[in-house]
């Protein structure tokens, strides 16, 4: 079998230079040996299995022995998790008896199957967050929550805390997801592989190849989301702008998206869709794993959007920007944190301003540029996976005082059957 090399420090030198570059391999060099893991509810779709599949090999690569692994479950428990995502974000749910006794059921199922003896544990988003007060602790554990958490739904958010505390650290994405907590809350915010497939350099015949193979058409120019199909992602209003700015500018839409194994709407969001494509042959409707396809699509559109309502972060904005892009992003949580209005890309706040920029992006093709090329150089001084797993490193280090980062035998492997958590009171009206 052919291996090649993952990507490792040294290979972020051109990027970072030799001082970032060595700065991290010192802050690593404690570190070696000890055992990681991360866990989350799916190695692919959605931006948390794009992180960890090259943040874990990163690790990896400084000596830090690194494991991923992902809780399982069936579609009633991804059912009850996927409200629980949308009532985080804003949206309301009835937390009933039921709606409890599955979400913790599978999860400490899951923490049977799972030996976590590490000296570092760190939980992503609501779906395993339970495990905490299944295990004898033989290090820190920590919570590391995506989505935007600046209106979770009250009675929700209570049920959650209980949990949430019981862990050495939080970890948000942006200062306005903070909340009221016993213990410390840190903000990082996500990062970008530029060597993965998804963003690696791609000549202009592997992107026509690409486009070519899904039958893309590339005679007009190309509006392009590329995200989960997910109603708080508006693909609708995506489709709403575009029929806006067509009125103006001769142009073609392309949605591309995946359905997360973790996130049993995304089908539902998908057909609600396709009307739209049979209505008007210029809206292109896909649903493909294919990561070498949101490179080309990314790299061939005229003008990119991610038009979310609510947005822990969004990573394709940031993969979009590395292309040399002028992103159009919905003003909403972390893609205020990539796009500066006006100067690398534009915040909308509504259909019809998202009409008027692509617009002025299709007609201004020297704007496009200019913009195009101080988004990359946004993401190259701030989001690049290095400034990540730096961040990590020093977490991990800042443990050493209340941590001895050595196993202790005694504890390995001890499961803990937790008491069941009672449950908020049912918001009247609401899944």
């Amino acid at each position: 079998m052919k291996r090649q090399r993952p990507i490792d420090v040294e290979d972020y030198v051109p990027l970072i230079g030799e001082e970032a570059a060595e700065r991290i391999r010192e802050k690593a060099k404690p570190l070696q040996g000890a055992q990681v893991v991360h866990i989350n509810s799916t190695y692919y779709g959605g931006g948390v299995s794009v992180l960890l599949s090259s943040l874990t090999l990163l690790m990896a690569s400084l000596g830090i022995r690194t494991e991923w692994r992902i809780v399982h479950g069936p579609p009633d428990f991804f059912s009850v998790t996927k409200k629980m995502h949308n009532a985080l974000q804003g949206g309301k749910i009835r937390m009933t008896d039921l709606k409890v006794d599955i979400y913790e059921q599978f999860v400490y199922e899951n923490a049977i199957r799972n030996v976590l003896d590490h000296d570092f544990v760190i939980i992503h988003d609501p779906q395993p967050l339970p495990m905490v007060e299944c295990y004898r602790h033989t290090g820190p554990w920590v919570w590391r929550c995506h989505v935007d958490l600046s209106r979770p739904d009250p009675g929700l958010w209570a049920y959650l805390r209980q949990y949430v505390e019981q862990y050495d650290a939080a970890i948000m994405s942006i200062p306005e997801y903070a909340q009221h907590l016993e213990i410390p809350q840190l903000f990082f915010m996500p990062a970008i592989d530029p060597f993965s497939i998804t963003n690696r350099e791609l000549s202009e015949a592997e992107v026509e190849e690409r486009l070519r193979r899904y039958e893309i058409p590339t005679d007009l120019p190309i509006i392009t989301q590329v995200s989960r199909f997910d109603r708080w992602k508006d693909p609708e209003g995506v489709i709403r702008a575009y029929r806006l700015a067509r009125e103006e500018v001769d142009c073609r839409l392309v949605l591309l998206g995946n359905v997360a194994t973790d996130d049993p709407e995304g089908p539902e969001v998908y057909e609600s869709l396709l009307h739209y494509a049979r209505e008007d042959d210029r809206i292109v409707l896909l649903t493909q794993e294919d990561t070498a396809l949101v490179n080309a699509l990314q790299r061939k559109a005229d003008v990119v959007l991610q038009k979310s309502i609510r947005e822990g972060f969004g990573l394709t904005v940031a993969e979009a920007m590395w292309k040399g892009k002028a992103v159009i992003g919905g003003n909403t949580g972390g893609i205020r944190y990539q796009i500066e209005d006006g100067e690398n890309g534009f915040l909308v706040s509504s259909v019809e301003q998202a009409a008027v920029r692509i617009v002025a992006l299709l007609r201004d093709p020297e704007l496009r540029d200019e913009m195009g090329r101080r988004a990359r150089e946004t993401v190259r001084e701030r989001f690049l996976m290095t400034r990540l797993l730096e961040q990590y490193l020093d977490l991990f280090g800042s443990f050493e005082v209340q941590y001895n980062i050595r196993r202790s035998p005694e504890l390995e492997g001890l499961i803990v059957r937790p008491e069941r958590r009672r449950a908020p009171q049912p918001a009247a009206g609401s899944d």
